[in-house]
């Protein structure tokens, strides 16, 4: 196909989302390399992420063309090439999340530098949605989330938890210190686990470099906020079951996560080329499956459009501080990680994506469990 036509196939399909080629709005694409359009039309999302790596288009606001093309679903009208359909029939035929591969992101993602993450983050180190009811910073929406868990959970002096992806330790860390508690975090990287330490130091807290299957002891209360986009729709029952096991009789389980509209068992190709290896976003189907006779669902809270505001503060946060970080990461890198900020701001500023906060007991509480906003 010439490339006339290749253009003017691209601009028919962006112009459905009210998108430009070329044009003046913030929103609009200026493309810098006519093969772009063959790239993206043959590729999908995975051309899109690359040929935007590689300086060959520009957005002055990438959210808000994501927001744009994610709510009017144009994505669904670029035909599926054999490279994602092989990732489709891969992810079907072997578990991409199993035991041997668990570490791999933690290698991959959060093995990146604490640097990066110390500069993008607020000054706990929360890497999942802030809650920003009554919060005006990151700080104080990433703070207001860690207490709203702890009374999800009615946390008491004395207990002892988990937190099955604890990250840089932030939530074990506030947990022991402003309700006295003893808890124990897991992780897959390596990173995490040692500066996680270095921050829990001198408080009733362990950090361990663990996968989940291999917890095998007794808390009173368990949460994981951010990490079952890692676990892989063919874990979701070992999961919830693992939970279930190391769960006591009264216990309370807090789940936090991104959630998608529609059950899937793959992944999307740029995401995980270059950002989530073999990540997943659960359905409510999925989860349902997964909980079925082991656990009482007591609250399933939404508030997806904290995380858009969320992931617009960690970009400010990497714009304000990239002066810092361009010795240790090529511009390659600093375009990638934008785009995956911003495509994922956009994602969930057009309901694409959800984030829930779901509470589980193990027999049901007498009397009801009072929902906590």
């Amino acid at each position: 196909m010439k490339t006339d036509k290749l253009e003017d196939t691209s601009q028919k399909l962006l112009s459905l989302a009210g998108i430009k080629i070329n044009g003046n709005n913030p929103w609009d694409i200026r493309v810098h390399n006519k093969k772009f359009h063959q790239r993206v039309l043959a590729q999908g999302s995975l051309g899109l992420g690359e040929s935007y790596m590689d300086g060959w288009w520009d957005c002055e606001t990438l959210d808000e063309f994501f927001f744009r093309v994610i709510r009017t679903q144009i994505q669904n009208r670029i035909r599926k090439n054999w490279a994602l359909l092989f990732q489709i029939l891969l992810a079907r035929a072997h578990n991409m999340q199993s035991r041997k591969r668990a570490f791999q992101i933690g290698e991959k993602h959060y093995d990146l530098g604490n640097e990066l993450f110390v500069n993008m983050l607020d000054r706990r180190m929360v890497y999942s949605c802030g809650y920003w009811k009554d919060a005006q910073t990151l700080d104080t929406a990433q703070e207001n989330k860690l207490e709203l868990i702890c009374q999800k959970l009615g946390l008491q002096p004395g207990m002892k938890i988990l937190d099955i992806g604890c990250g840089w330790g932030s939530f074990v860390k506030y947990a022991a210190k402003k309700h006295n508690v003893k808890a124990v975090g897991i992780t897959v990287s390596r990173e995490q686990v040692e500066l996680g330490r270095t921050l829990c130091a001198g408080l009733p807290v362990e950090i361990r470099f663990q996968d989940y299957r291999d917890v095998n002891e007794k808390f009173d209360r368990i949460s994981s906020v951010g990490m079952i986009e890692h676990v892989g729709y063919k874990n979701y029952r070992t999961y919830m079951e693992v939970v279930r096991r190391c769960l006591k009789d009264d216990g309370l389980f807090l789940l936090q996560t991104i959630g998608g509209n529609k059950s899937v068992t793959s992944v999307d190709p740029w995401m995980n080329r270059y950002i989530f290896l073999n990540g997943m976003l659960p359905s409510i189907k999925q989860l349902g499956q997964a909980i079925e006779g082991l656990f009482v669902m007591e609250d399933w809270h939404n508030f997806s459009a904290d995380y858009d505001r969320t992931l617009m503060a960690w970009h400010g946060n990497l714009e304000k501080h990239w002066d810092r970080l361009k010795s240790s990461y090529d511009e390659r890198f600093h375009r990638m990680w934008k785009y995956y900020l911003l495509s994922c701001a956009g994602a969930f500023r057009a309901r694409g994506n959800q984030l829930w906060q779901i509470v589980l007991s193990t027999n049901g509480f007498i009397g009801g469990y009072k929902s906590i906003r």
